[in-house]
């Protein structure tokens, strides 16, 4: 039996540059990190002449399967083709957070699936072939509207800058900071979910739908991630950081009408006027998990105000997709 583990991430900034849609004319740049919640994915081999099916998968709800054409998941279905496997394989799939939640999930579901399948033929993927191979199955297979900052820290882990630039090219860079000053910023956020999950497509579609209209506003998401980084590599305190979180929160409502909504909102407000500095919606926006960026002293205050709201605590610069157990 192979198991993989492969990390959710959290997006500090610049979200929505990292489509090619937009870098391939303007760069794009992302910062994040990847989380210590992860998604696990056990293969191993079935014994498909003592049964009547040669492929199972079992998640949500369990699949058994004749033949790869008769996997109903879609995603499982063609990542199974794409690595070759076309019988004699079972998965099983678990997660730390629920799906659909802002947190990178999908993604991590495609590499870490591909992680286990290249493991279980025998085979050593590295991080960047990882990577690639995942944004080739979402982006060209299953044709969704993704962008690139998912698979790579899913693949990579770790607190990054990720560079995009031409046609699909990106370079990882992590973030040289000190272990104390990585526990500081780890200490200062706070992860709550607004109990609401959406599917990141129809959201992200519209947005590039609408690239010409919120061209401006990715631009200005692009200039506070260069901003961020200096305030997370300079020797000032972090307080900076989380009022460029709620720059960029006010710059990302403006991407799409469905981005935020009156209960995110109010979640937001309860959060800021209880003692942080700045926070914003993770992932597509619409629902799923809202990050704070809170100083020590009013963490107490704000978790007061957020009492009705169910926090997730977490740690930052998690590894990459690994192979726990062979």
């Amino acid at each position: 039996m192979i198991i993989s583990r492969t990390p959710l991430r959290v997006s500090f900034f610049g979200g929505g540059t990292d489509f090619p849609e937009f870098f391939s004319q303007h760069g794009g740049a992302v910062l994040g990190t990847a989380i210590d919640k992860y998604i696990y994915h056990t293969v191993s081999h079935l014994p498909s002449w003592l049964f009547d099916h040669k492929i199972r998968f079992a998640y949500r709800k369990v699949e058994f399967a004749r033949s790869l054409e008769d996997v109903e998941h879609r995603p499982f279905r063609e990542i199974l083709r794409h690595c070759g496997v076309l019988k004699d394989v079972e998965v099983n799939l678990a997660s730390d957070l629920p799906s659909f939640s802002g947190l990178g999930s999908s993604s991590s579901f495609t590499v870490g699936l591909i992680k286990g399948l290249s493991a279980f033929q025998g085979r050593h993927i590295g991080q960047e072939e990882l990577a690639r191979s995942a944004i080739q199955v979402e982006r060209n297979v299953l044709q969704e509207a993704v962008g690139l900052q998912d698979q790579i820290f899913a693949a990579f882990g770790g607190l990054n800058m990720i560079r995009f630039r031409g046609d699909g090219d990106f370079v990882v860079e992590r973030v040289p900071i000190s272990q104390a000053r990585m526990r500081e910023l780890g200490d200062s956020m706070l992860l709550y979910f607004t109990g609401i999950t959406r599917r990141a497509q129809e959201v992200e579609a519209s947005k590039i739908a609408n690239m010409g209209r919120i061209r401006d506003n990715l631009k200005k998401m692009l200039l506070l991630v260069d901003r961020a980084y200096d305030a997370l590599t300079g020797n000032k305190g972090l307080a900076e950081f989380g009022r460029l979180l709620n720059e960029t929160w006010i710059e990302k409502k403006q991407l799409d009408p469905s981005v935020s909504a009156p209960q995110i909102d109010r979640l937001y407000d309860a959060g800021m006027r209880a003692g942080a500095i700045g926070g914003k919606l993770l992932g597509a926006g619409g629902g799923g998990f809202m990050l704070f960026f809170v100083p020590s002293e009013h963490q107490a205050a704000v978790r007061v105000a957020l009492r009705d709201y169910h926090e997730v605590p977490f740690a930052i610069n998690a590894p990459g997709s690994t192979i726990v157990h062979s």
